[in-house]
């Protein structure tokens, strides 16, 4: 179930929503940071970390799912924001460089279809950003953030769901290593809560940041039907009610012979 847009918008206005916002973009730019020349795709609620991203790219499109709602982007300017459904994006394929997925794998109706669009969006060198919500993080225990919404993931089972895509994960990163609490002493130490969960590579991070690329060849996975046993019912014939008081003739095996 997708995250309603208002409610994604008041996250990210609060004093928590910005500072996890900051702290997630730094990641994003560090492995991203020159978009010149290429196309750009949000999709989700990509909009308060797309400023993060390094140098302009050369064209921004914007898609929020139908369920959750859209919200205009940029604040001033022509608007690059659409409705649209995650499963069915009217592009054509390969026509997008670089993709950026947050606020909406871990709602998707079907990831695995989900990913499936995003491979066929890419351009064959083409990579996406992929943020998730960490099963292991305190984030994704509590609800009261959009990233306690929908379906957290492991880092084993994203393998395993881009396995049956198109989709190679090359690069991993961990964000959020800051509780989700909205004390003001402790989003003053974030950067510190930061840099320490990164240094030890401490495993309750709140989010993966996963740059995964577009695979041009890859061998076909063929499904395993399980056959499963139907019982079918045999029908007998039944012969027909008849007259208590009939009673069959009875020939003997002389009288069935022919008249010679």
């Amino acid at each position: 179930m997708s995250v309603d847009v208002t409610d994604l918008r008041s996250f990210y206005d609060s004093p928590l929503g910005q500072v996890s916002c900051r702290l997630v973009g730094r990641v994003m730019a560090a492995l991203w940071p020159d978009l010149r020349g290429l196309s750009l795709l949000g999709l989700g609620y990509p909009g308060p970390y797309l400023p993060a991203l390094g140098a302009s790219p050369e064209r921004i499109l914007v898609f929020m799912p139908a369920a959750q709602g859209a919200m205009r982007w940029p604040a001033e300017g022509p608007s690059a924001t659409t409705l649209a459904d995650p499963l069915m994006m009217p592009l054509a394929d390969g026509s997008i460089d670089r993709l950026l997925v947050i606020h909406a794998l871990e709602t998707a109706e079907d990831p695995a279809e989900f990913l499936h669009e995003v491979a066929r969006l890419l351009s064959p060198p083409g990579r996406a950003l992929i943020v998730c919500p960490n099963r292991r993080g305190l984030w994704a225990r509590m609800d009261r953030t959009p990233f306690g919404q929908g379906q957290p993931f492991s880092r084993s089972q994203l393998r395993r769901l881009m396995q049956r895509t198109q989709l190679t994960p090359e690069r991993w990163a961990e964000a959020l290593y800051l509780p989700p609490f909205r004390g003001r002493f402790l989003l003053s130490g974030a950067a510190m809560w930061e840099r320490g969960g990164a240094a030890l590579s401490l495993p309750f991070a709140g989010l993966h940041v996963v740059e995964v690329v577009k695979s041009v060849h890859r061998p076909v996975l063929v499904r395993q039907r399980r056959r499963a046993r139907v019982r079918e019912p045999i029908l007998l014939p039944v012969p027909a009610a008849c007259d208590p008081g009939w009673e069959p003739q009875r020939r003997s095996l002389t009288s069935l012979r022919p008249d010679p």
